[in-house]
């Protein structure tokens, strides 16, 4: 008997992996460029407080952020807008734009400078944005600024890094708490030199680490080409975490286990994931409930599986 009682003690005991996996998730967030009323039904399915990201589309009006943002929060959510700066025509549109925000009761933002090769107005880079004090006049408290752990086609690394670097010590000089949210990336060894090298640096910022939920191969290299990550079929292939995949839908697992083992060790700060919902909001936040809740069943090739 008390042997049997051993035993289910034991069985009873979460594997470390897992725990680790689990804390890692936590606070997880969600990004995504469009958003219908089954997407958050599908969020409130799973009681998901997750806070959702709303892309930047080019072409898209800035105001067409607004609509999102108010369906979020009327269900619970909170909506963390994007604001491409060089899109900004005028500091009136500006103005305007975070007023209606202010108004939805956002308080964090991410500010990135845009694919518009020309200035639509006055501001060229996030920067501009970010030191002007107009955030703070509208109630933002915290703002997100970009990272590029794979690079950037038109940018180097170095004046990546500095940029960063400005970025972030232009926000904490004006009030704003800072936040810093990754492209997707799918090498878990580049994500982990990436911030390792940031915090000796000194950039101790939160860091929310962009990955891919639940999509399919094609579609996520249709996403890799247009964001300029440096990807191939063949090199996503050489992934564990993709490999095993490539018949059917490709997740993040493989990079979220690295990552959360060398948070676990205390190596990367404050880190969380950050998924871009390329294969649809209602799956990725599902799938991220799961993972979160411990619903998962660890496998051989360092990843591993949700379960129902």
């Amino acid at each position: 008997m008390p042997a049997l009682a051993q035993v289910d003690a034991e069985a009873e005991t979460p594997n470390p992996s897992v725990a680790r996996i689990v804390a890692f998730m936590e606070g997880f967030s969600l990004e995504t460029a469009r958003l219908d009323a089954a997407d958050i039904a599908a969020l409130q399915s799973v009681r998901l407080r997750a806070p959702v990201y709303l892309t930047s589309v080019p072409g898209r009006p800035l105001a067409g952020m607004i609509e999102p943002a108010k369906r979020l929060r009327a269900a619970g959510f909170e909506p963390v807008p994007h604001l491409a700066v060089r899109n900004v025509a005028s500091i009136t549109m500006l103005d305007d734009f975070l007023s209606r925000l202010a108004a939805l009761g956002v308080r964090r933002i991410l500010v990135i400078a845009g694919d518009r090769n020309r200035p639509a107005g006055p501001f060229s880079g996030a920067i501009d944005v970010i030191g002007s004090g107009l955030l703070q006049r509208h109630g933002i408290r915290e703002v997100g600024i970009a990272g590029y752990p794979q690079g950037h086609p038109r940018i180097s690394l170095l004046a990546l890094e500095q940029a960063l670097a400005a970025k972030a010590e232009a926000a904490v000089q004006t009030g704003l708490a800072v936040h810093i949210v990754t492209q997707f990336g799918f090498d878990a060894a580049t994500l982990l030199a990436w911030i390792v090298r940031l915090r000796d640096r000194g950039i101790e910022h939160p860091v929310r680490i962009g990955m891919a939920g639940p999509t399919d191969l094609s579609t996520l290299m249709r996403y890799a080409r247009r964001c300029g990550v440096r990807a191939s079929a063949q090199g996503l292939a050489r992934n564990a975490g993709l490999l095993k995949h490539l018949v059917g839908t490709s997740t993040p697992d493989a990079i979220i286990r690295s990552l959360a083992e060398a948070a676990a060790a205390n190596r990367l700060g404050h880190v969380v994931p950050h998924l871009y919902s390329f294969g649809g909001l209602a799956g990725t936040g599902r799938w991220a409930a799961a993972a979160r809740a411990g619903r998962i069943a660890l496998d051989r090739a360092d990843g591993f599986r949700v379960e129902p």
